[in-house]
C-alpha cells in the first residue's frame, strides 16, 4: 500500500526527499520502476538502463528488431520492435501513440546473431551513422545522439557507387564505395577514402633505357623517407616509354618500346605485353596478359580498381581501361578531346587527368575523365604554357602536379612545375621548380610526397627529387637511382598514390 495518496485536484509537493514509484528504496529524487505512460516533460538529464524504464547504461538488442522513426521532435526517437503479432513498445516515456527514446546512454550493443533494421519516414535533427535521407524509406542507421555503437558480429554501412552519393551529406557520413572498393567518409567539403593498412609508401621504378640498353631491372624507394633506391626484381619484358598504374597491392607496366625476347631479338616499336608486380614483395614481374594493339609514348592513371591508358604514338584520341585485379581484362574507355601522345596522367579516386602532350604540335590542354563511368573526356583547363613533351605528373587525392618536360623543336627542357586542384576544373598554377631541367623521367607519389626520378637534358641524370604535395615550393634532393642508369622513359607505381584516396 502506498503511504501517500494524492487526489485528482490535490497539490503534491515534497522537498529534500527521494520519491519512489514502484520502488521501495528510491535511489534518486524520482525513482520509477516499470513503465511510464502519458505526456511527460523532463528537465535535466534522464538516462535509461533497461528498456522498461530509467535504469541501464548500455542498450542491448537481443532479438531481431526494427526501430522505426516517425515525425517526432528534435532530440527524440520513436522506438519499437517488430514481433509476429505486430509492433511492441520497448518501454520508456510515452506520448500518445509514439514512444520517445530519451537517453544519454553511450552504447547501443547489438548481441551476436541479431539484426537491427532502421526505417525512416520523416525525421529531423539527429546525428546519423551512415547516410541520412529524410525522404528515403531505405534502411539507414540513424541513432540520434548515441556516441558509440558496439556490434559483436557484423555492421554494414550504406554502400553504392560514386554516382549514388547524396548531394548534401552530413559531415562525418561513412559509406562503402562499390566503384572504388573502399570505405569513404565526407569531411564537410569532399569525399575522402580511408587509407589501406598495407600501404607503406613504396614506389617501384621500372623500365626505361640508358643510351641503347633497355632497363629490365626494377628498383624501389620508400617515398616517406630519404635515400637511394634498392633492387626490386626483373621485368619479364624490358621496355621504355610505356605506361604504368597500380592498386594498393598490384602494379602494372603496359606496352612501351622493347625487344621481342630478353636481351636479344629485333626491336619492336610498340609491344602489347603487360607486366604485373606485387608492390609489397620484392621479386620478378609476371605476365598479366596483353593489350592489343600495343602502346608507346602512352600515359596512364588509375584509382584502386581501374587503370586508364592512352593509345599514345601516333597521336590518337583512344583511351583504354584495365581492371587491375583481373588478368587480361581491358576494353575501350572513351576518347580524349583531341589526339595526342606523351601526355601526363594523374588521378584522384574519382577523376583521371591527362595534361598536354603532342599531336604532333605540343599542346597545353588538360582533359578530365570520370573513372567509374565509361565515356569521353571533357576539357578541364590549360597549363600556363604550350609545351611539355615527355612530362612527369603525380598526385595525391586532391592536387595534381605536372613536372618538367620540354618542347622538341627547337629543344627546350623545363624545370618548372604546375599544380591543379583535381576536383575543380581550372588552369595550372605555378608550384615551384625541379632541382634540374629534365624530361622523360619517371614520377609517382603518396598522399603527402611526390618524387621525380631520372630523365635527361640531354645528358641523363640519376637524381631523385621530392616535393611536398600539400605545400608549394621547389623540389629537394631525395637520393639517387643506383640499380639502372637514369631510367630515361621509365615508369613508376606506388601503393599510396592519389587515385587510391586516403588522408
Amino acid at each position: 500500500m502506498p503511504n501517500i495518496r494524492v487526489g485528482y485536484s490535490s497539490d503534491f509537493s515534497i522537498k529534500d526527499q527521494k520519491v519512489g514509484i514502484g520502488s521501495e528504496n528510491p535511489r534518486a529524487l524520482l525513482d520509477v520502476g516499470g513503465s511510464l505512460k502519458g505526456n511527460f516533460n523532463i528537465t535535466g538529464v534522464a538516462t535509461l538502463t533497461a528498456y522498461g524504464g530509467f535504469v541501464a547504461q548500455n542498450q542491448h538488442i537481443n532479438k531481431a528488431s526494427t526501430i522505426g522513426f516517425g515525425t517526432v521532435g528534435v532530440g527524440t526517437l520513436t522506438e519499437y520492435y517488430e514481433t509476429e503479432t505486430g509492433f511492441t513498445n520497448l518501454g520508456g516515456v510515452h506520448h500518445g501513440d509514439d514512444q520517445y527514446y530519451n537517453t544519454l546512454s553511450e552504447d547501443l550493443v547489438i548481441d551476436e546473431g541479431q539484426i537491427l533494421n532502421i526505417t525512416n519516414t520523416d525525421m529531423v535533427g539527429f546525428t546519423t551513422i551512415g547516410e541520412y535521407d529524410p525522404h528515403s524509406h531505405q534502411s539507414h542507421v540513424c541513432l540520434g545522439a548515441l556516441e558509440e555503437v558496439s556490434v559483436t558480429n557484423h555492421f554494414s554501412v550504406p554502400c553504392g557507387g560514386s554516382n549514388d552519393r547524396k548531394d548534401n551529406p552530413i559531415e562525418g557520413t561513412v559509406r562503402f564505395n562499390d566503384d572504388l572498393n573502399t570505405l569513404e567518409f565526407f569531411n564537410g567539403n569532399e569525399w575522402r577514402q580511408f587509407t589501406y593498412s598495407q600501404q607503406s609508401g613504396r614506389g617501384v621504378l621500372m623500365g626505361g633505357n640508358y643510351d641503347t640498353p633497355l632497363g629490365w631491372s626494377m628498383e624501389y624507394v620508400q617515398i616517406p623517407t630519404l635515400g637511394n633506391s634498392q633492387y626490386f626484381g626483373e621485368l619479364e619484358w624490358g621496355t621504355y616509354n610505356g605506361a604504368s598504374f597500380a592498386s594498393a597491392t598490384r602494379g602494372l607496366y603496359a606496352g612501351g618500346r622493347g625487344l621481342d625476347t630478353y636481351g636479344s631479338g629485333t626491336a619492336s616499336y610498340s609491344t602489347a605485353h603487360v607486366d604485373s608486380i606485387t608492390i609489397a614483395s620484392r621479386g620478378n614481374s609476371t605476365s598479366w596478359g596483353t593489350m592489343s594493339p600495343g602502346f608507346v609514348h602512352a600515359d596512364s592513371c588509375s584509382n584502386s580498381t581501374r587503370g586508364l591508358v592512352t593509345q599514345g604514338y601516333p597521336a590518337s584520341t583512344t583511351v583504354y581501361y584495365v581492371t587491375i585485379a583481373t588478368e587480361g581484362e581491358y576494353g575501350t574507355f572513351g576518347n580524349l578531346t583531341f589526339g595526342r601522345h606523351s601526355a601526363a596522367g594523374c588521378a584522384s579516386p574519382t577523376r583521371g587527368i591527362f595534361s598536354a602532350g603532342s599531336s604532333p604540335a605540343v599542346g597545353n590542354e588538360i582533359d578530365v575523365f570520370t573513372i567509374a563511368s565509361l565515356g569521353n573526356a571533357v576539357e578541364f583547363g590549360k597549363l600556363s604554357v604550350s609545351r611539355r613533351a615527355y612530362i612527369g605528373s603525380c598526385s595525391n587525392s586532391v592536387r595534381g602536379i605536372i613536372m618538367g618536360g620540354g618542347v622538341p623543336s627547337p629543344q627546350v627542357v623545363f624545370s618548372d612545375m604546375e599544380y591543379i586542384t583535381i576536383a575543380t576544373n581550372g588552369n595550372g598554377t605555378d608550384f615551384g621548380d625541379l632541382t634540374l631541367n629534365r624530361q622523360n623521367g619517371t614520377t609517382t607519389a603518396t598522399q603527402t610526397r611526390g618524387i621525380y626520378a631520372g630523365g635527361g637534358n640531354p645528358t641523363y641524370h640519376n637524381v631523385i627529387d621530392y616535393i611536398s604535395l600539400t605545400s608549394l615550393g621547389n623540389a629537394q634532393d631525395f637520393g639517387d637511382l643506383t640499380v639502372w642508369g637514369e631510367r630515361n622513359g621509365g615508369q613508376s607505381v606506388s601503393d599510396s598514390h592519389g587515385g587510391l584516396g586516403g588522408f
